[in-house]
């Protein structure tokens, strides 16, 4: 069975677009679900998860109608992969039941953990040097540990020239404004300011 999965994350979006790029692509069984993104539960993709079964496909329009985030995708399409149900996003042209589908899909995966990795390594060099300094460093008390890991995520994507476009897909992120603000908080720190200098 192919099964199709569609949402959308805030007021304003409508589902027609999503669909009829599904319905070009051809399914069994549409599932959607109409709830914002801040909110964790999905009752479609809940649906959508009880009818897979071995053997199956999963078909959405983009990556990020599937995932909350990068890390939650790659969760989410390995445990597809262990149930051997197949998985195809149509914007990334990815499809799992292909070697080439596979290799693209891991290519994403790779780059995910790289560049979390890479913020780890850039956010303790900075701290390290802004100790050294006397000065303090960490997560400001206005923003939340949700809205802290986009911002460094935000930061490295941008700094490894990525379109702003790719980094509010990849992220989830609704509004450029909000990506912009994200970046010129990170830059605005003194631990970064301090991996500027010694890059």
């Amino acid at each position: 069975m192919r099964i199709a999965y569609a949402r959308i994350s805030s007021v304003g979006q409508n589902l027609e677009g999503q669909i009829d790029a599904l319905k070009k692509e051809g399914y069994d069984k549409l599932i959607t679900d109409t709830i914002t993104g801040t909110k964790k539960s999905r009752i479609g993709l809940d649906a959508v998860f009880e009818r897979l079964m071995s053997g199956d496909t999963l078909i959405v329009y983009r990556l990020d109608r599937l995932g909350r985030s990068m890390a939650h995708l790659i969760e989410i399409i390995n445990d597809l992969a262990k149930k051997e149900i197949h998985f195809i996003s149509l914007s990334e042209k990815i499809d799992t039941s292909t070697a080439s589908g596979m290799f693209m899909f891991n290519m994403f995966a790779a780059i995910a953990d790289f560049e979390r990795n890479l913020i780890i390594e850039r956010t303790m060099v900075g701290l390290e040097a802004a100790r050294a300094r006397g000065r303090k460093g960490g997560r400001p008390k206005g923003m939340s540990k949700e809205a802290e890991a986009k911002a460094k995520s935000c930061y490295s994507l941008h700094k490894s020239k990525r379109p702003i476009s790719e980094i509010m897909t990849t992220l989830s992120i609704g509004s450029k404004a909000t990506i912009y603000k994200y970046i010129r908080e990170i830059e605005s720190r003194p631990e970064y300011q301090e991996n500027l200098k010694l890059a």
